[in-house]
């Protein structure tokens, strides 16, 4: 499933996320590295130190990249962490944030589409078999891939039309694939305009 999730367009992709002291979510912390056109920054949590001007965190939380923020809030406690030294050599507990964000792929796992056990069982025997022959006998590997690359075009085409002749909307897809519907859009698309 994880798999899946990256390849339509990591729509959840976890973070740890943090808010400031007056409850924002800050935009990108700014590194200044001197004169250049580019100035690099970053939302990692450690960025929000309070350092050089850039903004302080006051609480971390899940994050995810589809949009989804964790409600619970995991404070750090400031008068115990080093003020001159980088946030991310601190030794800053963050099982929180990153079990709130499994519990939410838990529930995005949870509302996609399960696949019949015979099918599931299928697809991992195959994808064990490809990495075998990938080692063994790659020229093998590439042609089996080859013609699976069609299969699997043909019946996404297949399938892409369908939904589409049944009006499903593509809220139910993303939900269905596990997805945001712009990935689960482009999915689709795919599959309709190769």
């Amino acid at each position: 499933m994880d798999r899946v999730l990256k390849a339509l367009g990591a729509a959840h992709e976890g973070s740890v996320g943090v808010l400031l002291a007056d409850g924002t979510e800050p935009g990108p912390a700014y590194f200044d590295v001197g004169s250049g056109p580019n100035m690099p920054s970053s939302t990692e949590w450690h960025a929000y130190d309070g350092r050089y001007g850039r903004p302080r965190a006051v609480v971390l939380r899940g994050s995810c990249s589809c949009g989804w923020r964790g409600a619970a809030e995991y404070p750090l406690d400031w008068a115990a962490l080093p003020a001159d030294e980088p946030l991310y050599e601190a030794d800053v507990d963050l099982s929180g944030p990153i079990a709130d964000y499994e519990a939410h792929l838990s529930v995005v796992r949870d509302g996609a589409v399960p696949l019949p056990a015979e099918l599931a069982e299928l697809l991992a025997d195959l994808v064990g078999q490809l990495d075998v022959l990938a080692v063994k006998e790659p020229l093998v590997a590439l042609k089996a891939l080859a013609d699976l690359r069609y299969v699997v075009a043909r019946a996404g085409e297949d399938a892409a039309y369908e939904l589409g002749a049944r009006d499903v909307p593509l809220k139910a897809v993303a939900t269905a694939l596990g997805t945001s519907e712009t990935a689960a859009r482009t999915y689709l698309n795919d599959y309709l305009h190769p």
